[in-house]
């Protein structure tokens, strides 16, 4: 996957060219929809389950790809986005890269999603760090167990994780509860930075079709979940006022399981932008987690891309003015969608 960035005054670290669309897929939305349109041919899963114990009864199902060579360079724990589940077309398609060359993958499915639906009652939120933080023990627990089968006594492989789209908020928000998660690295792909501004923009009119397709898979998958679903939520979905948007969703059904007085409770709590924002900004302040790269593009029609510029003029001039940026690295694509980032060459 081509991932630079495309501005000159933002960091270049990847040495990379900057990202130019490869043909059809010209625009944000066609970016964004490639992989719906054109799924790609890929190969038979043969990953391994892993089962990780959260508490109360519940459990996630992760899936452990191994790569080709018998030494991985590493485990990059792979937290998907909106939806949920590790099957998707970009959890697949990122591991088998990573694979090629020669990390080992843990795609995560989040509560309540893909096949580990049935282990764990409810739904994930943006912030679920009860459920993330057992899982980045058991990543930890795996990087240590791959590293013991190279050679006895090996320290444990590098960790690092990956956040497709929410996936990525999800991971900071652990990160902000508990510094010291284990991770070497965290990147971030189109990741919600502040989401009282991620949704006004996802409901404006132009992604009025996105909303409904989301909407209605994400109420689907509640009402799947006979083990957690009250009678009130069941008659609220499927009512004649049934959440039509992700806010009114968030509402219903997100807040109120993951104890918040309100949505905009939910998503004011939710939102890593204020601390990164004073990561970026504050010289001397320390770093308030693993390093960090967050990837976006400028014209991602779903997750304005606003934020994260913010923060990369914050770097900027902090850089400028002396004292080294904290580990924490943006790229800013000139065009890319949302998650799609489908380059030439």
């Amino acid at each position: 996957m081509p991932l630079a960035a495309s501005e000159p005054s933002l960091p270049a670290c990847l040495g990379l060219p900057p990202f130019r669309a490869r043909h059809p897929w010209w625009g944000p939305d066609l970016q964004t929809l490639c992989d719906s349109l054109r799924p790609l041919p890929l190969p038979p899963d043969r990953s391994a389950p892993v089962i990780c114990e959260i508490g109360a009864g519940d459990r996630l199902l992760a899936q452990l790809d191994r790569p080709g060579s018998p030494r991985p360079l590493g485990l990059v724990l792979v937290v998907p986005g909106l939806g949920g589940c590790a099957d998707g077309a970009g959890p697949r398609r990122l591991a088998l890269a990573l694979q090629r060359a020669g990390f080992a993958t843990l795609r995560l499915n989040l509560r309540g999603a893909g096949r580990g639906r049935d282990l764990a009652g409810g739904s994930y939120a943006a912030r679920c760090d009860r459920d993330l933080l057992p899982a980045l023990e058991k990543a930890q627990e795996i990087a240590g167990t791959l590293a013991g089968e190279i050679a006895i006594g090996a320290p444990p492989l590098p960790l690092v994780a990956v956040g497709i789209s929410l996936g990525g908020t999800i991971l900071l928000n652990a990160c902000r509860a508990r510094r010291d998660a284990g991770l070497t690295a965290l990147v971030c792909l189109s990741s919600p930075l502040d989401l009282p501004s991620c949704i006004t923009a996802f409901e404006r009119p132009r992604n009025a079709i996105y909303q409904r397709w989301l909407v209605r898979r994400l109420r689907q998958q509640t009402l799947a979940d006979c083990r957690a679903l009250s009678e009130g939520e069941r008659r609220r979905l499927l009512g004649s006022d049934r959440p039509r948007t992700i806010r009114s969703f968030d509402a219903c059904i997100t807040a109120p399981r993951w104890g918040y007085a309100s949505v905009d409770h939910y998503y004011a709590a939710a939102s890593p932008f204020p601390v990164l924002r004073e990561w970026a900004r504050v010289p001397g302040e320390p770093p308030r987690g693993p390093t960090t790269l967050l990837l976006h593009a400028d014209d991602d029609p779903w997750v304005p891309a606003g934020p994260t510029l913010e923060l990369a003029q914050l770097l900027c001039t902090r850089s400028e003015g002396g004292p080294s940026p904290p580990d924490l690295e943006v790229l800013v694509t000139r065009g890319g969608g949302h998650c799609g980032f489908h380059g030439a060459g």
